[in-house]
């Protein structure tokens, strides 16, 4: 028998409930039961026996000896027959416990000691019950985890969104729709990894710790390593330090792990996100916006069994559109002409710009230049209405530090971003390759750094020595996977994470 060792005894100010239960802890301890064993002897997943078992009559009993875990998650106790269900990661299965199988004692020990929330292992007959419920009649059972706290109701269960999010573990355990979340992440980043294996990608890791952010616009955590007693940036994007990698030969290459963005939470955004970005050698912004649709089609039929979707536009319209359906394309300057009735082009003015929004009830920052309008413009008049599928392509290049100019369109830079349901999904480029122009770009994002753009980019000297070592044509895509689950699935980003940052309890 394992040794015992003497736990402080429940304090009184506890709630009933798990004054109660830690009493029955106390109780078990003292006749020599562990209630946190070491394990338990299991034979088969719930879903495994469900699997092995399918069809079975009403009242059978198949001779076949099983041992099962899981969680007590519904318990009805009777004078000689006891009925629960157990739930493990794979499934509910009802279990039976009876007078005749465990004796008088071990049934009685059975009513008196085990709560929902237990954990228990149970070893007995594959059988089912007269209505036909496939059920394990106990031959032994031990209880494997006391729960210390009750349940939620097993009619509302948990519902709450704020307790949702502070509490996943309980989410998990009484909510299906949480544990389908977790599982249908699972299948999106498999599948992800599968297109990409099957089109010869490599999968790599760069470091999240950085001496200089770069690769994205946007505001970083910073920290201090003292081995070295310097500050360090944990990564905004993983862009540059992927370029070296296709610098350095490896021609198609990509990573998904987190990236953290020192920025405000909403239902789209949260500062450590998941993102996926891979660059293609030889490849432009046409060939990456044909791999993103086929990793987005094959995410959805993989995790979802369908390409059906629905969701809710900027405006907070439902709609269902089908993702294998064509895909629709725009440009900036264009699409933003046709909402205006007035052209726009990279050679429209500041001045005659800001009359545009004003019109238009667009805001801007009377700071801004004409990429910084025209952006805001993307946003309002065509993000906003984009419902199906859609590439918004040919940025500004001021507004494009990272892209190369477009091949025939002066002042425009070979880049898109797709926007399904008003929201931004992926983004792409042909990148900047010339090791000139891209020292000039982020020479003018370090002196925007310099006066107080805590956005803009900082010149990194490591990463144009790479490209002075001759970079090929290149394409590269990123992808927010957190995007893509709310997309499948219609469900805002703190449900499809498991565990968002949320505000300290109390603050």
């Amino acid at each position: 028998m394992t040794e015992q060792t003497s736990a402080p005894a429940a304090p009184d100010d506890l709630p009933e409930q798990m004054r109660v239960r830690r009493e029955k802890l106390d109780r078990l301890r003292a006749a020599g039961v562990d209630p946190y064993p070491v394990g338990f002897p299991r034979t088969t997943t719930i879903a495994d026996l469900r699997a092995q078992y399918p069809d079975l009559a009403p009242d059978t009993a198949t001779g076949a000896r099983v041992g099962v875990t899981g969680r007590v998650v519904l318990s009805r106790t009777g004078g000689k027959l006891c009925f629960a269900t157990l739930r493990d990661g794979s499934g509910d299965l009802q279990v039976m416990l009876s007078l005749d199988r465990l004796g008088e004692e071990r049934l009685a020990e059975w009513k008196r000691d085990i709560d929902l929330g237990d954990h228990v292992g149970i070893e007995g007959e594959v059988i089912t019950s007269r209505r036909g419920e496939l059920s394990v009649m106990a031959d032994r059972w031990e209880l494997t985890a006391k729960c210390l706290r009750p349940l939620p109701d097993k009619h509302k269960g948990l519902t709450d969104p704020e307790a949702r999010v502070r509490q996943r573990y309980v989410d998990l355990i009484v909510n299906p729709e949480a544990r389908e979340m977790l599982y249908l992440r699972s299948k999106v980043v498999r599948s992800i990894r599968r297109t990409y294996e099957e089109r010869g990608y490599t999968e790599v890791e760069t470091p999240m710790l950085q001496p200089i952010h770069g690769g994205a616009n946007a505001r970083p955590f910073i920290t201090h390593i003292n081995a070295y007693d310097i500050d360090l940036y944990l990564r905004i994007a993983t862009e540059l330090y992927l370029k070296r990698l296709v610098v350095g030969g490896a021609e198609k290459v990509f990573e998904i792990n987190r990236n953290f963005r020192n920025e405000g939470a909403d239902a789209t955004h949260n500062p450590e996100f998941t993102a996926l970005e891979s660059y293609e050698a030889y490849g432009d912004y046409d060939t990456q916006a044909e791999l993103t649709r086929g990793i987005i089609l094959n995410a959805a039929r993989d995790a979802l069994g369908t390409t059906v979707v629905r969701g809710v536009d900027a405006h907070g319209t439902e709609h269902e559109i089908d993702l294998a359906e064509p895909w629709s394309e725009v440009t900036v300057y264009g699409g933003i002409s046709d909402r205006l009735g007035e052209e726009v082009t990279p050679e429209t003015s500041v001045e005659q710009l800001r009359k545009l929004a004003d019109t238009a009830g667009v805001p801007y920052e009377q700071k801004w230049g004409h990429g910084q309008i025209v952006l805001e413009m993307v946003e309002r008049l065509l993000e906003e209405n984009a419902v199906t599928p859609t590439f918004i392509k040919d940025y500004p290049v001021e507004v494009s530090p990272l892209t190369r100019q477009h091949r025939s369109a002066p002042g425009v830079a070979e880049k898109w971003d797709l926007v399904i349901f008003g929201t931004e999904i992926a983004t792409a480029y042909s990148e900047l390759v010339d090791p000139v122009e891209q020292r000039a770009r982020l020479t003018a994002q370090s002196l925007l750094a310099a006066g107080g753009d805590v956005e803009a980019m900082q010149l990194d000297e490591d990463f144009l020595r790479a490209l002075e070592y001759a970079m090929p044509p290149t394409g590269g895509m990123g992808l927010g996977v957190d995007r893509l689950i709310m997309l499948l699935t219609g469900k805002n980003i703190r449900e499809t994470v498991l565990f968002p940052l949320v505000k300290p309890e109390g603050a």
